[in-house]
């Protein structure tokens, strides 16, 4: 295989890599990881993977050590790093939606706003998004970097903190209160600028995109095929949702024809009864990888 054919991608390590590798997966990439090598196994001859760090991922993107990789849009403008951003991608550790960096006190404290912080203290690993915060809101505040366990940290060692939560389930569970969200942020794949002029590398790129946003897309998703009389047909339509109109085919008796469209999994419990009560037969509900809109 030529040299140039190569990517070179970079895989999160940390909290999102099981979430990474699992869309991975289900993008069609069947990758094995070893406990102890930074280089995971990946079913494509035309992809390199290392596991690094999300915080350092932008900046060795920058400067070219990967093609690509994938990091929260935080870490990016943590970094003010340089580099294409590719596609967002609405996935984290525990849910597929974005995460929230907030300014959060202690749970009786007398501070309600950003402003009543000026003069202050503040811990967190987002030290540079922080600053930049403050100053948009014209706060001079002590700003310091923390190592981890920073929930912890107020009242004795700080007086706020800037921490990620995609619940907010721990700050609560350490008695801290929100002020206000300071960024919110997904995962992004980035791409070094020069290799995103390779033409052969843009195209495996934009796959590998194509493929991940398709995953995502089919998350919480299903199919269902069913078969109808035509005379209910307007009806049935009427009560299915779709990403545009359900496929109609005939069958072999002229008098039935079948049904299949896409539908949120969370409504099926609901949906099928109905369906079944006005003349649906045969329903049949499968899981899905993909969805290429």
């Amino acid at each position: 295989m030529p040299k140039e054919n190569l990517l070179k991608l970079g895989l999160p390590k940390g909290s999102l890599q099981e979430s990474t590798i699992s869309l991975f997966q289900k993008a069609g990439f069947a990758i094995s990881v070893s406990s102890r090598s930074y280089y995971p196994s990946i079913e494509d001859d035309e992809i390199k993977l290392m596991l690094v760090r999300a915080q350092e991922m932008a900046r060795y993107v920058e400067l070219g050590t990967f093609d690509a990789g994938l990091t929260g849009k935080d870490w990016i403008v943590e970094t003010n790093s340089d580099v294409l951003e590719v596609a967002e991608l609405v996935y984290a550790k525990q849910s597929m939606r974005p995460v929230r960096w907030v300014l959060a006190v202690q749970e009786d404290s007398p501070f309600k706003t950003v402003a009543d912080l000026d003069g202050k203290r503040i811990a967190t690993e987002v030290v540079n998004i922080t600053r930049k915060y403050l100053q948009a809101h014209n706060v001079n505040a002590s700003v310091e970097f923390s190592w981890g366990a920073t929930e912890v940290k107020v009242p004795e060692l700080a007086d706020a903190i800037v921490e990620v939560t995609e619940t907010g389930s721990s700050l609560r569970a350490n008695h801290l209160r929100i002020i206000d969200t300071v960024l919110e942020s997904s995962t992004r794949l980035i791409s070094n600028k020069q290799s995103y002029l390779d033409e052969w590398k843009r195209e495996k790129i934009d796959t590998v995109a194509l493929l991940l946003k398709a995953a995502i897309a089919a998350e919480g998703k299903v199919g269902l095929k069913m078969n109808i009389r035509k005379s209910e047909l307007p009806k049935i339509v009427g009560i299915i949702p779709a990403l545009r109109k359900p496929t109609v085919a005939p069958l072999y008796d002229d008098e039935w024809v079948a049904i299949e469209t896409i539908i949120d999994e969370r409504i099926v419990r609901i949906l099928v009864p109905e369906l079944k009560r006005n003349g649906a037969e045969g329903i049949i509900e499968y899981p899905l990888n993909k969805v290429v809109p």
